[in-house]
């Protein structure tokens, strides 16, 4: 790889990821690159002006922060097809980073990208859109929207707590209508973040695949379902007369979405790269170690595996 045009994002009001970011840039600049360096947060976006005023490629996206940090950049690079070294700066989980102990001896992790001395995860990513009325119509209301984890179609109001009736199609078929909090839409990245969370499965990032989950539904028969990577998700909010309904990405507030609207959903033409520094990394490891997974109260060795 290369190293003549980096971008360095922080964690928007970090001070321990913004030392990290300025040694990183002193470092490479050291080296004759040429950095572009900012915040990023959800009231900071960088990349918008970063590629705007690049007149050369981008190399690489260093970020420091934690998963939220990680999830802008993919939302922002992928369609460039910029490759992303995530650090667990500042952050929490860190589900998609790579730990500090990993990243510190940053020199030696110049070397390494610029001996080509890693590996390149890629990640499925979905696209939204808003379209008037049936699937009929292929024009879109909205711009695109993109997300590495989810996106979410749920109500939001300052002064309750709604609740929505969504109607969902798949590649034009009805599927249901559910009375509830809203519909996850995820990837299998975003299988082990909010879908969890509303009880959904976890799928293998190694593989494409929708996952539809709903959120609290008021029927117990209303479940999760996976789909091919190539279907399309449409959904309509029905009998919304407060015009709450709104489109999330990755969290962030997308769009709303008015009555005789439909969000449809499908896979992104794009892919998010993650650069892996570690050797022995272990998608199965990741989840043990996140998910603090304990497995049986009393352990026992396992005297058949050798």
């Amino acid at each position: 790889m290369q190293l003549k045009q980096v971008i360095i994002a922080h964690k928007a009001r970090d001070p321990f990821s913004q030392r990290w970011a300025e040694q990183c840039a002193r470092q490479l600049e050291s080296r004759g690159c040429h950095v572009l360096m900012g915040p990023s947060g959800p009231k900071d976006n960088p990349y918008p002006v970063f590629l705007a005023s690049s007149s050369s490629p981008i190399d690489l996206a260093v970020v420091l922060g934690g998963d939220g940090t990680a999830l802008a950049a993919a939302r922002n690079l992928a369609a460039d097809g910029i490759p992303i070294l995530a650090a667990n700066i500042g952050g929490n989980l860190g589900f998609l980073t790579e730990s500090f102990e990993d990243f510190k001896n940053t020199e030696e992790i110049w070397d390494r990208l610029s001996e080509d001395r890693y590996a390149v995860q890629k990640r499925m990513m979905l696209q939204a859109a808003i379209f008037q009325g049936n699937r009929t119509n292929l024009e879109p209301e909205s711009d695109r929207f993109l997300a590495l984890n989810e996106m979410c179609i749920k109500p939001a109001s300052a002064d309750r707590m709604p609740s929505c009736i969504l109607e969902m199609e798949v590649d034009g078929e009805v599927v249901d209508q559910y009375q509830g909090d809203g519909l996850i839409v995820a990837t299998p990245t975003g299988s082990t973040c909010y879908t969890a969370s509303a009880n959904g499965p976890i799928v293998h990032p190694g593989m494409d695949a929708i996952v539809v989950t709903p959120i609290c539904p008021l029927s117990l028969s209303s479940r999760p379902v996976v789909l091919p990577p190539g279907s399309v998700v449409s959904i309509w909010p029905l009998a919304d007369y407060d015009l709450t309904t709104k489109l999330w990405t990755d969290g962030i507030l997308g769009t709303a979405i008015w009555p005789g609207q439909r969000v449809d959903v499908r896979m992104a033409d794009c892919e998010a790269k993650f650069i892996i520094l570690r050797e022995n990394y272990s998608y199965y490891g990741t989840l043990r170690e996140k998910l603090q997974w304990a497995g049986a109260r009393i352990r026992y060795n396992n005297n058949h595996r050798n």
